[in-house]
C-alpha cells in the first residue's frame, strides 16, 4: 500500500513564513525539504539570539498554512547555532568583530577575527609565529588578509573553552 501525500516546496515554505520571520527580527538561513517531507527551517536573529518563542511562532505559521494530514510533513524550526557554518551574507555581517574558525579547501585551518565581509569574500585578522630576518626566535606577526569564499569550505563561530 502506498501513501500519497502532497510534496511541500521550499519556496512555498519561505513565502509562508517571510513576514513572521521579519516581524520577529529574524532572517532565514536555510530551509530544507527532503523526499519524505521532513522540513527544517533554520533562523538567525539580526540582534541577539533566536529563542524558543521565535521558533514556536514560526512553527505555528507553518502549521496554520500547511495541512499536516494532506502534506504529511514533519517540521523542525531551529536557530543557526554556534556549531553550524555561516551560510548567508547577513550571518557574516553579524559575525564581523568575532572570532571564527575557517576551513580552507586543501585542508588549511585558521582561527581569526572576522574584520569584514562582502558577498564573495571575507577579511580575516590573525597572528602567526614567523621567522623574522635577523632574529633567532620566531615572533608573532599580525596579518589582515582577504580571502575569496571560493577558497573556503566553511566558516564557523569559534568557541574558546579556555
Amino acid at each position: 500500500m502506498f501513501l500519497l501525500y502532497t510534496e511541500i516546496k521550499k519556496e512555498d515554505i519561505i513565502k509562508s513564513v517571510e513576514t513572521a520571520v521579519q516581524q520577529r527580527g529574524c532572517f532565514i538561513v536555510d530551509v530544507t525539504v527532503n523526499a519524505m517531507n521532513d522540513v527544517e527551517i533554520v533562523l538567525e536573529k539580526e540582534e541577539g539570539t533566536v529563542d524558543w518563542e521565535d521558533c514556536a511562532a514560526i512553527d505555528a505559521v507553518v502549521h496554520a498554512t500547511f495541512d499536516q494530514d494532506v502534506e504529511d510533513y514533519s517540521l523542525t524550526v531551529s536557530s543557526a547555532g554556534l556549531d553550524r557554518p555561516l551560510k548567508v551574507f547577513r550571518q557574516f555581517l553579524k559575525a564581523v568583530g568575532t572570532q571564527v574558525d575557517v576551513k580552507f579547501k586543501g585542508g588549511r585551518r585558521l582561527v581569526a577575527t572576522l574584520t569584514g565581509a562582502t558577498e564573495d569574500a571575507v577579511t580575516l585578522e590573525y597572528t602567526a609565529l614567523e621567522a623574522v630576518e635577523g632574529k633567532k626566535k620566531k615572533e608573532k606577526v599580525q596579518h589582515e588578509e582577504t580571502y575569496s569564499l571560493a577558497e573556503i569550505n566553511s566558516v564557523t563561530p569559534y568557541i574558546d573553552f579556555k
